[in-house]
């Protein structure tokens, strides 16, 4: 192995899972190594190239690698050696998404530490893979039944887990998938969490815990809040201000913190009639609102449009979701609850009204509503023979007013706003995630000079 000279800054290798969730918080977590004078080299396919450079372009000490897809099995030898013999200087470890398994195998053929980012939060991680080892135990228990951990405060029930869990089924053929990230994960060097000490850190022992003994679990976020250099697409300048912003703007005429912003992520379905049972709740409700729409065969009831038009913003486009959550207009969050989303609001310091689809999204959803009190939950009456059953307008109405006027809704927008502001210590200077990715890159450095 080449040795890292004081000419050469070290050089990390990131490969990210090709899909937005997983994508953009390796990005940012990209862009804060290459604040810190570290050269980076994200490993990514011909599609998605222009997207990655339009995050990343403004910052001289990243590079991409483009590699073809989808012929490419696994990381070609060859895109290794190529950066380790470029400037005789190995990487100092290769950033991995979860979902890459067979990057260990590559990393270890040259040496090199495995990191692996999961996308996941510290608990939700722990509670998921303590559970998988329980599968048909955990599909014998009704629905109702509550399930309760020494370490966690709350009750958690069956349909809270993935499905692939709850369902019990020994033969499905996601299993073994499942087991392979497992064991790539278990062998890994150490693991990158995109949360930080003051929200998860007691979680983090038990986290360790079902890893090699030797991998450490590194809390650098959200990572989000590190970039200090917003990238083009994400600021109010492109193509002048956004018209969303805009509409924001206008709204703090009637105060700061009035309008409700509802979104489910990229990837969640919903049915047509659930689409139009959220709409009639939030006509109900009568609050400010702006709505991602992500549907394009729903249809607006007649007349719903006139009736909201001087108090709802609907939007059927890609936002700045980021941009958004800060807008001091912004008081409440209607969420899927994807990590990411949660990180986000929590960092604006925005609560949360949890209406969990998918994954790990029931568990991130009661932590954020029941552990930390930082948000509501959406009552939902769940089927285990299919999708969760549509919320009435009614209650989506209820909640809404609950979260943005109700006694409930100020107490969890008071912890949210207390995270909000620990979020922002833990990635300025001398905070804890700026510590921690301090050492890990110093820790990083020396296992490469021990060679």
């Amino acid at each position: 192995m080449g040795s890292i000279g004081s000419s050469s800054p070290p050089h990390v290798v990131i490969f990210p899972y090709m899909a937005q969730g997983h994508t953009i918080p390796l990005l940012d977590l990209s862009k804060a190594l290459a604040q810190r004078s570290l050269k980076v080299t994200i490993i990514t396919t011909p599609a998605n190239a222009p997207f990655i450079l339009s995050k990343t372009s403004i910052h001289p000490t990243i590079s991409l690698s483009i590699i073809p897809f989808p012929k490419v099995q696994e990381l070609p030898e060859d895109v290794l050696k190529e950066m380790c013999n470029s400037d005789r200087t190995n990487p100092i470890c290769v950033i991995s998404d979860m979902f890459l398994p067979w990057t260990l195998d590559s990393c270890r053929r040259f040496d090199i530490p495995r990191i692996v980012c999961s996308g996941m939060g510290v608990l939700p991680t722990v509670l998921v893979r303590t559970v998988s080892s329980h599968v048909p135990c955990m599909s014998s228990l009704s629905c109702s039944e509550p399930i309760n951990f020494p370490s966690v405060p709350f009750p958690l029930y069956k349909l809270d887990f993935p499905e692939l869990v709850w369902r019990g089924n020994e033969k499905d053929p996601m299993l073994p998938i499942i087991a392979e990230l497992g064991q790539a994960d278990y062998g890994s060097w150490g693991h990158i969490v995109n949360s930080f000490e003051e929200l998860e850190g007691d979680h983090v022992a038990a986290f360790e815990s079902l890893n090699q003994k030797e991998s450490k679990a590194w809390l650098v976020g959200p990572l989000l809040l590190h970039d200090r250099k917003p990238d083009l697409m994400s600021s109010g300048s492109q193509n002048g201000q956004k018209q969303y912003i805009k509409w924001l703007d206008q709204q703090l005429g009637m105060g700061s913190g009035n309008v409700i912003y509802v979104a489910f992520g990229s990837q969640s379905h919903m049915t047509d009639i659930q689409v139009e049972e959220i709409a009639l709740g939030l006509e109900k409700a009568g609050q400010l609102f702006i709505w991602v729409v992500r549907s394009r065969t729903w249809i607006p009831p007649v007349g719903w449009e006139e009736r909201v038009k001087d108090r709802g913003l609907v939007i059927r486009d890609w936002v700045d979701q980021r941009g958004i959550l800060a807008h001091p207009a912004i008081g409440g969050f209607l969420t899927h609850c994807g990590w990411n989303s949660v990180l986000e609001g929590l960092s604006m310091g925005v609560p949360l009204l949890c209406w969990p689809m998918r994954a790990e999204q029931g568990l991130n959803a009661r932590y954020m509503a029941m552990g930390l009190k930082a948000g509501l939950m959406v009552p939902q009456q769940r089927d285990v023979k299919d999708d969760p059953m549509t919320v009435e307008h009614n209650v989506t109405c209820d909640v809404v007013k609950e979260l943005m006027q109700g006694d409930q809704g100020r107490k969890a927008r008071e912890r949210a706003q207390e995270f909000g502001r620990k979020a922002r210590q833990a990635v300025e200077k001398g905070g804890s995630s700026d510590k921690k990715l301090d050492e890990l890159i110093e820790s990083l450095t020396l296992k490469t000079k021990q060679f």
